[in-house]
């Protein structure tokens, strides 16, 4: 996992407003290993949003590059794949429908769709589902449907943007072990942006901590490895090291 993935150099990302010239994120630098879970913290109005959206070719900054594989991202490419905290599968296509629809986009054999579609589908437990609308899903399973659809299009990295914000605290952390269980198997590099402190460290290799871009501060604040062993079960959550890091973390973010 020492090996780099994506390059952030010097990003800047000022919008424009009637009121004037507004920063969301000041010479931000990091990079990203492949294969690595990194998660991204820091207060509302630190660019947290903006920041994926620039990774993923949706918003081109005003300053620097995002480099991946090499290559700089100058639009959406189908190495990324994205999850959203708002529920994006389609309510007029089954759970398996939509777990194919990117394999049949990209115009797949139909033998490929069909395998990726099975691979998926029983990596998140739909299989017993497949013929359901997105409708008749629960909060939880309707995520999982997000998070294979992201995966059957079989991306280098994936991006998560606050996926499980809107669900209740039990199914949350239930989605977080699933959510590692995945990764865990498909050995795909994840960027994950949250507010919840717990959940980053739950999660992830390492933990970027934004701030927001106050005059001649740059956006990134701290970066902070998390070094507990893997598999992460959920007393880690209780242990005393995992508390002392939540709570140094987050004097980190009152900076």
């Amino acid at each position: 996992m020492d090996e780099q993935l994506m390059l952030v150099e010097n990003i800047d990302m000022c919008f424009s407003t009637r009121k004037g010239n507004i920063t969301a994120l000041r010479n931000l630098n990091f990079e990203v290993k492949r294969g690595e879970f990194l998660a991204i913290v820091g207060p509302s109005g630190c660019g947290k949003s903006t920041l994926i959206n620039v990774l993923a070719g949706i918003l081109k900054p005003t300053g620097g590059k995002v480099v991946l594989d090499g290559e700089e991202v100058k639009e959406i490419s189908p190495k990324m794949g994205m999850v959203f905290q708002k529920y994006a599968a389609f309510p007029w296509m089954t759970v398996r429908e939509n777990i194919s629809y990117g394999p049949r986009i990209a115009r797949k054999q139909k033998s490929e769709i069909e395998r990726v579609t099975n691979h998926y589908s029983h990596m998140v437990g739909l299989e017993a589902y497949e013929h359901l609308y997105p409708k008749e899903l629960s909060g939880g399973m309707s995520k999982r449907v997000d998070i294979a659809r992201a995966y059957a299009n079989q991306p280098e990295v994936l991006l998560m943007d606050e996926p499980f914000g809107a669900l209740d605290d039990i199914t949350k952390k239930q989605m977080q072990i699933e959510l590692l269980n995945i990764w865990g198997q498909e050995n795909k590099t994840v960027i994950f942006i949250t507010h919840d402190l717990e959940e980053a460290i739950f999660l992830a290799d390492r933990i970027l901590v934004l701030r927001r871009p106050a005059e001649g501060q740059d956006s990134l604040n701290f970066i902070q490895p998390v070094s507990f062993t893997r598999p992460r079960e959920p007393e880690l959550r209780t242990c005393k090291e995992f508390v002392q890091l939540k709570a140094e973390l987050s004097e980190v973010m009152l900076k």
